[in-house]
């Protein structure tokens, strides 16, 4: 069987992979920290992905499929495409906000706090945690209304998807101040 035939065989190929090549590097590479920097980057890669996904594919492209009255719609995308996504992107972002946690270790609150030469970091963790947030308390359930999840009327479901676009923007925009945050705090931003 080949494993690039479903995303289980791939998502099991690449960690395989990546462990072979640690191990051919040197087990001294493998270290708790280590893992907890690569969960970390790699659950963020598949949030963050799927964010700008969702902003700068996904929400032109249904916004140009409703307005071409001859054309085929976006109700493949709402009913097919935009669950799946949604369920990788908030788990994503439980993932990456854990694993930031799990590799700030005993930081975690030195970051929170700001405390002295934890600023940068502490931002960025911050910023995440608003996101995070925002992913859970605002943007799910609105998409569960626009999606068709839950029950709602047409106009709670425009309402829905107005306030899911607005908040998803808003996770946009404050990507890019974190991912600042986050690549500077360890490649020496001086605060």
């Amino acid at each position: 069987m080949n494993p690039l035939t479903s995303v289980a065989g791939a998502i099991i190929t690449g960690f395989v992979l990546a462990v072979l090549l640690l191990l051919g590097i040197g087990p001294h590479q493998l270290n708790v920290l280590s893992l907890a920097r690569w969960f970390h980057i790699l659950s963020g890669i598949m949030w963050i992905g799927l964010l700008y996904y969702f902003n700068v594919v996904q929400i032109p492209g249904l916004a140009a499929a409703a307005a071409d009255k001859g054309g085929p719609g976006g109700a493949g995308v709402s009913k097919y495409i935009a669950p799946r996504a949604l369920l990788w992107f908030r788990w994503g972002a439980v993932a990456t906000w854990l694993t930031g946690a799990w590799y700030l270790g005993k930081n975690f609150i030195s970051a929170f706090t700001f405390a002295p030469g934890y600023v940068t970091i502490g931002a960025g963790a911050w910023l995440g945690t608003i996101m995070l947030l925002n992913v859970w308390g605002v943007i799910w359930p609105n998409q569960k209304k626009a999606l068709g999840i839950v029950p709602a009327t047409d106009e709670e479901k425009a309402k829905a998807r107005r306030v899911a676009m607005l908040a998803s923007r808003v996770n946009f925009v404050l990507s890019v101040p974190m991912l600042v945050c986050m690549a500077g705090a360890s490649h020496g931003l001086p605060f």
